[in-house]
């Protein structure tokens, strides 16, 4: 049986970690990807939405565990991209 990732709590920690874990052993089955977003955000846009709308969104970004605004502006950042 694989072994749990071990919690690490600094960068430096996770850098140790990588440079001497042999990862074959670790369970990573519960690992998801994560973006992290670094552009500051300057302007608001507001917008009214059916509330039928508004809420499956919402499900939608709790489904994938963040706020709603996030899942809005990277189902529209994703939609920018694929129009090239």
């Amino acid at each position: 049986m694989n072994k749990p990732l071990p919690h690490l709590n600094t960068d430096d920690d996770a850098e140790r970690f990588i440079d001497q874990a042999d990862l074959s052993q670790f369970d990573l089955s519960a690992m998801t990807s994560h973006s992290f977003e670094f552009a500051p955000k300057a302007k608001q846009v507001n917008m009214r939405f059916p509330e039928a709308l508004l809420d499956a969104v919402k499900q939608a970004a709790q489904a994938k565990g963040m706020s709603y605004q996030r899942f809005i502006r990277q189902t529209l950042e994703a939609a920018v991209q694929r129009r090239g």
